[in-house]
């Protein structure tokens, strides 16, 4: 009896099933299609996107709460709505009433830009109200807050989050015009909800910085349409978010020359070079455990660096805290920061200060050894325009004959040799 009823359902499953089409396969050499793109007039945020923004392209911005997401894209909204195209641009928010977008306009001043305001949680109407306009431009701000009917769960939640997404991100698609997600962070700095919307997107924003800074940076860490880890640097006024055009100047424009503890590192964000203060203080630990505070960057790299420091140059430090900050709010992940870390401590530790016109890269190995980092010669370019003068570097590819800068070239190749730079 069991087996007639499955064997009968089984077969009724397998008439309704329709068969699919052939799907059709073609080399990998042929033309390429130009990417259509639309300058924002902010050249800092169309570096980030890869040069402007692609029409039909998902854009997700992450950051903290107050950093100033909201800030930037309505200062991006007035900028692409007063183009000489004129095109739509559409500024959807779901957390803050229309009086309360318009008072920023208005400190920002641009209560006068052509741009479409609504504040609405629905995304039916949303949907609705898109598909009859021309829009070239459309910004969701947040993602958590918007809410689909079909979906029995509060906004926010893991479902409501993907299939409000997916359905902005198939009109889209279908559109062609250009969809920024706002969406909150988690604690960890990530952006909260389903890991599968950053998946969904063709491209991932992350703003950072410290409210106690004025510096932003804007960082790219997934773009389906140019480069990733790329930066661009904002500076928060009275007037809202400024371009800095030069952000190594900036970063410098505060430091104190001929101090222990303090070198300048020659770091790439994407395909910049940028120049930042490395800073470290040591000092006796009044603890039974040392203390190890970073700002910045990673703490277990500085746990490394300062374990090989004791194990191959003899140095103690596990009787003294220690503390790192990397000057301006910018975070640095590359292990080329290294060598820099290194020689911020043994200055600190020695009360002996580095000279003033010096820039330091290189990676440390566990064995001691120094090793060389992608494009050393880009970053000593950054520093002699910038007016440095000498630069310790590692050995090995620094010698190649493309190599050729003005400038007192120290190549370490260990560790060891570290210390006798402060004897």
């Amino acid at each position: 009896m069991e087996e007639t009823v499955g064997g009968g359902g089984f077969s009724n499953f397998s008439s309704k099933k329709s068969k699919g089409h052939e799907i059709e396969f073609v080399p990998l050499i042929g033309a390429e299609e130009q990417l259509d793109r639309l300058s924002t007039g902010i050249k800092e945020l169309d570096r980030v996107c890869g040069g402007g923004l692609v029409a039909g392209s998902v854009i997700l911005v992450g950051g903290d709460p107050g950093i100033g997401k909201s800030t930037l894209l309505l200062q991006v909204c007035a900028k692409v709505a007063d183009l000489p195209a004129h095109p739509e641009v559409y500024y959807i928010s779901g957390e803050e009433a229309i009086d309360q977008v318009r008072i920023r306009a208005k400190r920002l001043g641009l209560e006068k830009s052509p741009v479409n305001l609504a504040a609405s949680t629905e995304i039916r109407d949303i949907i609705t109200t898109l598909e009859k306009s021309n829009a070239a431009v459309v910004i969701i701000d947040s993602i958590q807050t918007m809410y689909l009917d079909e979906i029995e769960s509060t906004p926010g939640s893991v479902n409501q989050v993907r299939a409000c997404s997916y359905e902005l991100i198939k009109l889209a698609k279908r559109k062609g015009f250009v969809l920024f997600l706002v969406g909150h962070v988690t604690k960890q700095g990530l952006v909260a909800g389903p890991r599968v919307l950053e998946h969904m997107v063709d491209t991932v924003l992350y703003f950072e910085g410290e409210r106690g800074h004025h510096f932003r940076i804007l960082r790219a860490v997934k773009n389906r349409y140019g480069a990733t880890d790329e930066i661009g640097v904002f500076e928060m006024q009275d007037k809202g978010l400024v371009e800095v055009a030069n952000p190594s100047a900036l970063f410098l424009a505060e430091r104190q020359g001929n101090i222990s503890g303090s070198c300048v590192f020659a770091g790439i964000e994407g395909s910049r070079p940028v120049l930042v203060e490395i800073q470290a203080l040591v000092s006796p630990t009044g603890y039974s455990s040392p203390k190890r505070a970073v700002v910045g960057w990673d703490s277990n790299r500085l746990a490394m660096v300062l374990a090989v420091l004791e194990a191959r140059c003899g140095m103690n430090l596990s009787s003294q805290d220690v503390y790192l900050n990397i000057a301006g709010g910018l975070r640095i992940s590359e292990p080329a920061a290294d060598l820099a870390v290194a020689l911020a401590v043994i200055s600190s530790l020695t009360n002996k200060p580095l000279p003033s016109d010096m820039v330091i890269f290189g990676e440390i190995g566990l064995s001691g050894e120094i090793r060389a980092v992608s494009q050393p010669s880009l970053r000593l370019k950054e520093a002699k325009k910038l007016g440095f003068s000498s630069a310790i570097i590692p050995q090995g590819r620094s010698n190649d004959k493309k190599f050729s800068v003005d400038m007192n070239l120290h190549q370490i190749g260990n560790v060891q040799r570290l210390i006798n730079l402060f004897n």
